[in-house]
């Protein structure tokens, strides 16, 4: 996987945010959501990287980067301060300006990150999520059991932790092999990366923290953001699977355009992993965007 990529880590914002680097020309981030890593993007990096210099970096909690104690009000894992360890890793390998692409948790770490600082992203598309804020306003039963790992992960230490640190791979596969593709779209080599990093001390904890973080302090910036009138003003693609929750439950075009200036985007013939169940028709969509 990922051939002619370095992979390496730098501390910033006081983590370690793991990454891999590859490809030359203006900056690509890629993030991944739950509950995987940046290997989420085997499958089309390389193929970016033939126009982009391409990093494909660990959320903090997650992976092989760091998993930072909780804080009293979850702050330090709030998409804000995610966003910040993402601008800093990219300043850090030199590349100011940036677009993204981001999946799930990614793509709610790119909003807000794009919120808080305008100018610094050209493009992002965000791939099967409408915005946080609406999701849980919108919350109804065939969501809720849909998505079960939202209200489940929120709960308060340790009952989560404990249970998903009792059998990581039966947590990976009930949430992952749930899903309209069940576990085929992930290769062998993929889930095994999955499985490794899930396994790791603190990963338990980092996921947790995230989803709290999302249900409470993330919540609170975006009601100010709306409140204020801040609205992303870049050019944004959202991409979502027709067979997924989030299409669904939701109408992603519409409430992406209450917060956003610019927004197209479409349905796939997929489900939720569309990095990985359709490689191809993701890369058709997302290319021209891009480039």
């Amino acid at each position: 996987m990922f051939a002619g990529f370095q992979k390496d880590q730098r501390q910033v914002n006081g983590v370690h945010i793991a990454y891999r680097i590859g490809g030359t020309g203006p900056g690509l981030l890629l993030l991944h959501g739950h509950p995987q890593t940046h290997v989420i993007w085997h499958k089309i990096a390389e193929r970016l990287s033939q126009h982009f210099t391409v990093v494909a970096a660990d959320l903090r909690g997650y992976g092989d980067s760091s998993k930072p104690p909780a804080s009293e009000n979850h702050y330090s894992y709030s998409k804000r301060e995610m966003g910040r360890d993402m601008v800093a890793l990219m300043n850090e390998l030199g590349l100011a300006t940036f677009s993204i692409l981001a999946h799930d948790r990614g793509a709610r770490v790119a909003h807000r990150l794009a919120l808080d600082h305008p100018g610094i992203v050209t493009r992002m598309a965000l791939l099967d999520i409408a915005p946080t804020l609406a999701m849980y306003s919108q919350t109804d039963e065939a969501f809720a059991r849909a998505y079960w790992h939202w209200f489940f992960l929120i709960r308060p230490a340790p009952l989560p932790e404990t249970l998903l640190e009792a059998n990581p791979e039966h947590y990976l596969r009930s949430v992952m092999g749930s899903r309209s593709a069940g576990l085929s779209p992930f290769t062998d080599e993929a889930f095994a990366e999955y499985l490794r990093c899930a396994s790791l001390p603190g990963a338990a904890r980092g996921v947790c923290e995230d989803y709290r973080a999302s249900a409470s302090i993330d919540l609170e910036h975006d009601r100010a953001d709306i409140a204020a009138g801040n609205r992303l003003q870049l050019p944004l693609l959202v991409v979502w699977g027709a067979e997924g929750t989030v299409g669904t439950c939701f109408d992603p075009l519409k409430e992406w355009q209450q917060v956003a200036t610019d927004v197209r985007g479409k349905a796939l013939p997929g489900g939720h992993y569309l990095a990985e169940e359709l490689p191809q028709e993701l890369l058709a969509q997302v290319m021209p965007f891009l480039t």
